[in-house]
């Protein structure tokens, strides 16, 4: 199982705070593990020109309003940037796939702020991981229900509608999911 550009979608018996209602977009997923950022927890009281504040040396007045996501719990202090494919950083950009690629340097930054960076950008500050086979456990145990990422849902959606629209492609109405799981 390969569940890179996938979104993945908790259920709400998911039992762990920090994923509640989160919507996780998958960087990487091998043999060895798995990578991904939340798209549906904004760090509100966050923008660009604050991370830019705090990293970049180039003076920059940010038009852009690009806010600052939560992307997971893990290295909070690093930033990542899920974005549109035609844009291409000078230093490093990983092809997630057709529709998305993710960059975490710098210079992405920089460019967002100057108005040349990639047509839709979401800047997250860590990151959900899991160790070889941790996800695929999760998902047997029923925490999370995978679907197709589209831009639509990732860029478009607001926040707060992300999880019921990710299971709304599923055709999966949120009101009738259950906090519990069995087994047939």
């Amino acid at each position: 199982m390969d569940l890179t550009g996938q979104l993945l979608v908790a259920m709400p018996g998911m039992g762990d705070p920090r994923f509640d209602h989160s919507v996780i977009f998958i960087c990487t997923h091998n043999a060895d593990g798995a990578m991904g950022l939340i798209v549906n927890k904004s760090a509100s009281t966050l923008k660009l020109t604050d991370v830019l504040d705090r990293l970049s040396t180039v003076d920059l007045e940010d038009t852009s309003g690009l806010g600052v996501h939560i992307g997971g719990p893990v290295e909070t202090e690093r930033g990542f940037v899920l974005h549109s494919p035609e844009y291409r950083s000078v230093m490093q950009t990983l092809d997630v796939s057709d529709d998305f690629a993710m960059t975490a340097t710098l210079d992405i930054l920089e460019d967002i702020a100057r108005g040349k960076g990639p047509d839709h950008a979401m800047l997250m500050l860590g990151y959900a991981g899991w160790g070889a086979n941790q996800l695929e456990a999760e998902i047997a145990q029923n925490g999370w229900l995978t679907c197709a990422a589209t831009a639509k849902i990732v860029f478009d959606t607001p926040d707060d509608a992300k999880w019921a629209a990710a299971l709304s492609s599923l055709g999966i109405d949120p009101l009738g999911l259950s906090g519990t799981a069995g087994r047939a």
